[in-house]
């Protein structure tokens, strides 16, 4: 290394085409300035090389930003929080180094240079499993993607394509249930009776795990209301298979798959059958936490077939279900006043 930087310090003209930039780890070659007039080779000195400097120091910057922000993090989580013990001899404030590599399945030595503000690559799915590890709002969470530079394909964000007129179309629908999916099972917006109908209150639950088939495989409660669970779960990994041939390699579609194999051994194995159904209506049976058993005519109705948008209702199917979801709608504007008025 020694010799390499005394050798392109012989002279400038030499200093200019072969000069080294100190680099973490060693010496890189920087490349020479442009090029001056009638390619004499006289060209701004310093200029390419200065902003790949810049760009650098920038970059460098954003990995200690980004390495601060998670050591913040996961400061203020405490096991309990992630279901872990606290153990006796816990000295470290918040989670350690290996737990959050852990539950996020990374690498602890990874996460330990991710925390040092090494130069790694951080790739989306892993942001996602440290954005649900370290229980980031919405807001942190797009903070923790932009530091790392990176795109985060979630829908936990606002949807824009959920358009003032879609939500009061989702308010007018009421008593009868529904919300807004595109062809991955993301709930992007729902009604007030159809945040009550399968748990107690779907607001509860974190924007990243508003999907229909992670509240299906994983979400205990969610699970409970389904009468035919089994089914439900089968024909959804069927339609989400048919729906994924035509976003295959795309972050978001990967990362669900992903998420859904390491939490579910449920969904690994009908995964695996590789089944595919077309979509379809049919009438569905689902046990409120509030109304009880209530029997339903699943509907979809198409608002942008290339994107997979789609409005869900679920009128009933009887007089007993419509009473019940009336009921429930009530239950729901009862909660809504109350929230209002405590604050």
């Amino acid at each position: 290394m020694t010799t390499m930087a005394r050798g392109a310090t012989t002279g400038s003209a030499g200093a200019r085409s072969t000069g080294v930039a100190r680099v973490p780890g060693g010496v890189a070659p920087v490349p020479a300035g442009p090029a001056g007039p009638a390619g004499t080779g006289e060209g701004v000195p310093g200029q390419a090389v200065s902003a790949g400097a810049a760009a650098g120091r920038g970059s460098e910057i954003r990995r200690h930003e980004l390495a601060t922000f998670l050591r913040s993090r996961r400061e203020r989580i405490t096991p309990e929080q992630v279901g872990l013990p606290r153990g006796r001899r816990r000295r470290t404030p918040g989670l350690r180094r290996e737990e959050v590599a852990q539950l996020s399945a990374v690498g602890v030595t990874w996460y330990t240079w991710l925390e040092q503000a090494r130069d790694i690559q951080v790739s989306e799915q892993v942001l996602d499993a440290l954005a649900r590890t370290l229980l980031l709002d919405a807001g942190e969470r797009a903070h923790l993607f932009q530091l790392a530079g990176a795109v985060d394909p979630s829908p936990a964000a606002q949807c824009s394509g959920i358009t003032p007129a879609l939500r009061l179309m989702l308010r007018q629908l009421e008593p009868v249930p529904a919300c807004i999916q595109n062809s991955r099972y993301d709930i992007l917006a729902y009604n007030r009776t159809y945040a009550r109908l399968m748990m107690r209150d779907l607001d509860a639950v974190p924007p990243a795990d508003r999907n229909c088939l992670v509240l299906a495989y994983t979400n205990a409660e969610w699970r409970e209301s389904i009468v035919f669970l089994d089914e439900a779960m089968r024909l959804m990994a069927a339609r989400l298979r048919v729906s994924m041939a035509g976003h295959l390699g795309e972050p978001a579609w990967k990362m669900l798959v992903k998420r859904l194999r390491t939490e579910s051994a449920e969904f690994r194995e009908i995964w695996e059958r590789y089944e595919v159904v077309s979509a379809r209506g049919k009438t569905k049976q689902f046990v409120s936490p509030y109304v009880g058993l209530v029997t339903v005519d699943h509907t979809d109705l198409w608002l942008a077939p290339a994107q997979g948008a789609r409005m869900v209702t679920y009128p009933p199917a009887d007089e007993q279900s419509r009473r019940r979801l009336e009921r429930l709608h009530e239950i729901a504007l009862e909660a809504e006043a109350g929230e209002s008025g405590a604050a």
